[in-house]
């Protein structure tokens, strides 16, 4: 059974606007926005799988290109920033300059992955959706740590994550959570949701037009931009594409 709750608005904050100067060419088919907390931007482009890398000011820092669609998990240790590719069923992980660190083979070892979780430098959680099984996987030492029979569907899934025994599984209109036995604890609708980012002891919700946080009770809208293409946040603020033109707003209180 669904529980669906109403999102609660934020409208208390209110935001300054600064634009960066990014050309609005190399922002032009933008498949996805990723910003760091030491004020660098990563764009990914699925036209010419691309990822490219910019400081604050505009300067392009790096650039990588891609023979196969890749989903980057997220961009909060630029050091070792960590993506996924289900076709290929690969692990990567790329250093600060997009430079390969390492490569993990999925096939070999498991059936068809359809999301992956990187936990931290050691650990990753897998949604084995051939098997229907979750498994938290030490890629150091290549052996499984823990494996659940997961038999939950993954029609339409955005993003995953695993924190406190909890698994977060986000889809097109929805995120569904559940135990690890399971069954589902909490479910509410998420208008166009594209990813999942944990923020210490909360789950940020990241849709086309807006971020919301889920405080493991409610879930509350804190930003939003109706111009919007794509989101992120840092920590220096939200970022918003709005029309090939990145723009920072910082809240003010």
């Amino acid at each position: 059974m669904k529980f669906l709750l109403p999102l609660l608005f934020i409208s208390s904050l209110i935001f300054s606007q600064k634009k960066i100067n990014i050309d609005s060419l190399k922002l032009k088919d933008t498949k996805e926005l990723l910003g760091d907390d030491y004020g660098n931007i990563y764009i990914y482009k699925s036209k010419d799988l691309s990822f490219t890398k910019y400081d604050s000011l505009g300067k392009q820092l790096g650039k990588t290109m891609f023979t196969f669609p890749y989903k980057i998990q997220s961009v909060s240790n630029p050091l070792n920033v960590v993506m996924f590719s289900e076709n290929l069923q690969e692990i990567k992980f790329i250093d600060q300059n997009l430079n390969e660190i390492q490569k993990i083979n999925l096939s070999q070892q498991f059936g068809f992955v359809k999301a992956v979780y990187a936990e931290d430098l050691q650990f990753v959680w897998l949604l084995d959706d051939s098997n229907k099984t979750l498994i938290q996987y030490n890629f150091r030492s290549n052996s499984i740590i823990n494996s659940f029979p997961f038999n939950v569907g993954t029609d339409l899934i955005q993003d995953f994550l695993v924190y406190n025994n909890k698994i977060y599984i986000l889809r097109e209109n929805s995120i569904d959570i559940y135990n690890t036995k399971a069954q589902l604890l909490f479910s509410a609708y998420i208008n166009s949701a594209k990813k999942l980012r944990r923020t210490n002891n909360d789950v940020l919700i990241f849709a086309n037009q807006s971020v919301s946080i889920f405080d493991g009770k409610s879930i509350f809208e804190i930003f939003q931009n109706q111009q919007a293409k794509i989101v992120d946040k840092n920590s220096y603020g939200f970022l918003a594409l709005i029309a090939d033109k990145l723009y920072l707003y910082n809240p003010n209180k």
